[in-house]
């Protein structure tokens, strides 16, 4: 399986750039359209998400090659080489949230209300963004038999995908992408159809990510390690009761996501 979309001889384009621009593109629409209705202006969304983005992209570089960094300091030249891989979605969604914090607070914006805009764009984001991975062939499983991958009805090209190294892998990365795109429309329905607190979208995010990653997490073979721990399990963890504080604190406060708009100071 080719990891190249597109080959002009002088240029390649890799998939995984591919699905990473598409996954940023679709999430800045979602983001953009619904702060929008929350009365944000033009040049704060569009510094808040370009920056955010960029910070997000460069945290999640940092992050996977901290992890790695006895191969990045013997290979120090391929530490930019974003577009072989090694993005952690843990270290973007870090260094993204502070960025936002200090953002927001410079801007008088209202931190938990972008949070609550951001998270449901970010989540569809890596749903997409995890089929980079798949022609990649990293973000895989254990070892199976073919019959095994027969059985969950995939269709040929990931089964052929899933040949990694001689032999075939669990598809990780497709529940991952299956899962959080679920967890997109269980956002966009709790955003429309429910009277949620300004900050509990925000904390089911973090609660449905940090439970999704956690599980598969466990099924994943290569995994980013700190001594027997798998790291993606312990951030999935911490992201978990971070997540139910928000739900709970949030719960106790009078104002209604759909009455907020971005320029109030959460209290």
């Amino acid at each position: 399986m080719s990891s190249i979309f597109l080959d002009f001889g002088f240029l390649k384009i890799k998939w995984y750039s591919f699905f990473i621009l598409i996954a940023m593109l679709i999430a800045f629409f979602i983001i953009a359209k619904e702060a929008k209705k929350k009365e944000m202006d033009d040049d704060s969304l569009i510094n808040m998400i370009f920056y955010g983005m960029l910070i997000g992209i460069l945290g999640a570089r940092i992050y996977y090659v901290l992890f790695n960094l006895t191969y990045y300091l013997s290979n120090p030249s391929e530490i930019l080489m974003i577009w072989n891989g090694g993005l952690a979605i843990h270290g973007g969604i870090i260094a993204a949230l502070i960025f936002l914090f200090f953002y927001s607070k410079k801007k008088n914006l209202n931190f938990l209300l972008m949070l609550d805009i951001i998270v449901v764009g970010v989540i569809l984001a890596q749903s997409i963004g995890r089929w980079g991975n798949f022609f990649n062939q990293e973000a895989y499983g254990r070892t199976v038999t073919l019959d095994f991958l027969k059985k969950l009805h995939l269709p040929q090209f990931i089964i052929n995908g899933m040949h990694i190294d001689g032999v075939y892998k669990e598809p990780t990365f497709l529940y991952e992408s299956i899962i959080s795109f679920i967890g997109f429309l269980v956002l966009i329905l709790t955003r429309k159809k429910i009277k949620v607190k300004v900050g509990q979208l925000s904390g089911i995010y973090f609660m449905w990510y940090g439970i999704e990653r956690f599980l598969i997490e466990s099924l994943r073979a290569d995994s980013l390690m700190l001594g027997k721990i798998k790291v993606a399990q312990l951030v999935s963890l911490i992201a978990c009761l971070c997540g139910l504080h928000l739900i709970i604190k949030s719960s106790k406060k009078k104002n209604l996501y759909k009455d907020e708009l971005i320029r109030r100071t959460y209290v």
